[in-house]
């Protein structure tokens, strides 16, 4: 499985808490899944989107580091309540293809 630093963990899987207003940075590292010898291609990040959603989590930069398997976006915004999946597909240079994903759930963290 995937290593996610800092993300907590439920029955259905992997998310973390962020508050509307924070603009942060989160990574998936690829490395336990990854065949000996092969880097990461390209890296891309879709969030689920919420019908009626006036403040929709949005991501920002994508990046990723082949030689360290760790694959980063930066996300922003968010409806306070609201929980939003967020995916993150990989192809590597040896042509295969994977998709992850956790969930962000928006929580106002300012009293």
């Amino acid at each position: 499985m995937t290593q996610l630093t800092g993300f907590r963990k439920d029955r259905i899987g992997s998310y973390i808490e962020k508050d509307p207003q924070s603009y942060l940075d989160y990574s998936m590292d690829w490395s336990d899944w990854m065949p000996t010898g092969d880097q990461i291609s390209t890296s891309s990040w879709t969030v689920e989107t919420i019908s009626g959603d006036l403040t929709p989590l949005t991501t920002d930069q994508n990046t990723k580091n082949a030689s360290t398997s760790i694959t980063t976006v930066w996300l922003e915004a968010g409806t306070a309540g609201n929980n939003y999946e967020v995916t993150n597909t990989i192809v590597t240079d040896n042509g295969l293809t994977e998709e992850r994903y956790f969930r962000v759930f928006v929580k106002n963290r300012s009293a």
